[in-house]
């Protein structure tokens, strides 16, 4: 889906703690915005407490804004299965449960079309070497997260989380995907 007025897309994304995928894809060209939040569940305005309960059903997302002029879905979709494990159900290392499933929340039938033919090219490649499971379902209503959990990594980056977790992905991502970088990342 592109915003006429602005030339920009949106793509939301669950593969573990939003912290993650917020300072993963906040330093690619042609990104506008990253903003942490909840979608995929049942209860209206949920709290990180609400998600992380596992009884609202949310998931913690990343809602990306970006120019697919500079920066195509096709290529958040090769970060994405780059930086989280898609074959592990409600799980991203020691971060347990559904509110860390992996899903993509698809904004039109292309993006949906898109992210079952890289999922299909993912498992081709058998990189991972289990199946994927990440879900593609339709994006529902997103719901920011608390103003604490905007911009966690770049204001906290000492953090123990941080350090050992969040650190290594943004390192993985700049060293796999250099040419995608804004000049700021590099």
């Amino acid at each position: 889906m592109i915003d006429e007025k602005e030339n920009l897309a949106t793509a939301t994304l669950a593969g573990g703690c939003f912290w993650c995928l917020e300072a993963v894809f906040e330093q690619f060209a042609g990104v506008d915005r990253v903003e942490s939040g909840y979608t995929g569940g049942t209860l209206p305005d949920p709290t990180y407490e609400d998600v992380c309960s596992g009884e609202s059903g949310h998931a913690e997302v990343v809602r990306i804004r970006f120019d697919p002029a500079r920066i195509s879905y096709e290529q958040l979709l090769d970060v994405f299965f780059s930086i989280h494990d898609p074959t592990t159900p409600n799980r991203q290392g020691h971060d347990v449960g559904s509110q860390y499933r992996s899903a993509i929340f698809t904004h039109d039938d292309a993006q949906h079309r898109t992210a079952l033919a890289k999922i299909a090219e993912v498992e081709t490649a058998g990189e991972w070497g289990a199946p994927v499971v990440t879900e593609v379902v339709p994006a529902g209503v997103f719901y920011p997260a608390e103003g604490f959990h905007q911009g966690y990594f770049r204001t906290n980056p000492a953090q123990g989380y941080c350090a050992f977790v969040v650190a290594p992905k943004v390192r993985e991502a700049r060293r796999r995907f250099t040419s995608w970088l804004s000049p700021s990342a590099r």
